[in-house]
């Protein structure tokens, strides 16, 4: 049958900000990746990217939003699969990152094709962080809202690739920000009205993850924003590093 869901608006409002703040920090450190071919400073600007980009501005902002929710019945979570959604949000953005890198610009347009598949992949992760609520209840989707949120998770990731490589300056990465926000929570809210649950009268074990839903979210914004402060700290000091030395 289908369900009313009622979400708690600050919280809402909590997936967006981490969203944006991502949204941000993901292009600025990939910003400060130098322009030349050493791979171990490549690989390390693409990690600092990808995790703010889809474990900040993607999976967080997924958590956050999913304990926003009120189903009506009480969920908790699987560890290994809620850890696993969360590989998958980094994962997907990290082999775009990589592929298309610096010394690579000029092909950014040919890669945005590639972007259907980062898409998918942070459909996957919205996914498994559904699999992973361990509910009374069976879940099954609506089909148009279905793909519709597909659709707009690849956009999302047209976005994401093509900001990481076109945009440089604090002004433009700040206003797009707030348009990649828009875009993720577009993605997740989308799908979660897709969501229809058919209750069950079966027990579920308390064994997963069971905080409350807001001291969940808390938690992940916390942990969220203050990694996502270490990135653009280390980021600015090494772009401020980089320029002193060439002075």
């Amino acid at each position: 049958m289908n369900n009313t869901i009622h979400y708690e608006p600050f919280l809402v409002g909590l997936s967006y900000v981490i969203s944006v703040f991502g949204s941000y920090a993901g292009p600025a450190a990939r910003d400060r990746d130098p322009a030349g071919t050493q791979l171990g400073a490549v690989i390390g600007s693409v990690i600092g990217a990808a995790v703010a980009v889809g474990g900040g501005a993607i999976w967080s902002m997924h958590f956050i939003a999913m304990n926003a929710a009120d189903l009506g019945i009480p969920v908790v979570y699987d560890p290994f699969l809620t850890f696993l959604s969360l590989a998958f949000g980094i994962l997907a953005p990290a082999v775009g990152l990589f592929i298309v890198g610096p010394q690579r610009r000029r092909a950014v347009q040919p890669a945005l094709g590639r972007s259907a598949d980062r898409g998918w992949a942070s459909r996957l992760m919205h996914y498994t962080g559904m699999a992973a609520m361990i509910m009374p209840a069976k879940i099954s989707y609506d089909p148009t809202l279905f793909w519709a949120a597909n659709v707009i998770a690849i956009v999302a990731a047209t976005v994401a690739l093509w900001l990481a490589f076109n945009l440089r300056g604090n002004l433009q990465r700040f206003g797009s920000a707030f348009v990649m926000g828009i875009a993720v929570c577009g993605m997740h809210y989308t799908g979660m009205y897709a969501l229809k649950l058919e209750p069950t009268k079966e027990v579920i074990a308390n064994t997963g993850i069971a905080l409350s839903p807001a001291n969940l979210a808390y938690s992940v914004f916390g942990v969220t924003a203050v990694i996502l402060t270490l990135l653009l700290a280390y980021s600015a000091w090494k772009s401020q590093r980089t320029l002193s030395a060439n002075l």
